[in-house]
């Protein structure tokens, strides 16, 4: 088992109830106060969860400029109230940034019984075979 130290585990604690509230924020028509509040966890989280030195290096990378602006953008245009076009800020700026584990993700989810079957049906199979193609992650 992977041993975490006491702040990684409240990290994943702040990015568990960050995802909790963007999803309820979206279930609730796009409440902009959850929204806002998820946001503010899920990031915070991920600072606790990897550092805050590897938090800034993975955000500022050079190739991920286009992709931390959108995303960081989103947070900013939600938590001025502007909920809907925040979230799809967010959304695309989230799989630009997270698009090089989704090869690993789908490889992942494969070996998972039930859910490995779900992924091979016939108009499942091909776009999670698009999205888990490793050449995606330039």
């Amino acid at each position: 088992m992977i041993s975490l130290t006491d702040t990684q585990k409240i990290g994943m604690g702040l990015t568990g109830f960050g995802v909790f509230f963007l999803f309820f924020g979206m279930i609730l028509f796009f409440d902009k106060a959850l929204l806002a509040i998820g946001n503010v966890l899920f990031v915070a989280g991920l600072a606790f969860v990897i550092g805050l030195e590897r938090t800034f290096r993975f955000f500022f990378q050079k190739q991920k400029v286009k992709a931390t602006g959108f995303f960081l953008g989103g947070v900013f245009v939600v938590l001025i109230g502007w909920p809907l076009i925040g979230m799809i800020f967010e959304i695309y700026g989230f799989f630009l940034l997270f698009r090089g584990f989704f090869p690993v993700v789908v490889g992942f989810i494969r070996r998972v019984p039930v859910l490995g079957s779900l992924l091979n049906l016939p108009g499942i199979r091909s776009f999670v075979d698009k999205v888990g193609e490793s050449n995606n992650m330039v």
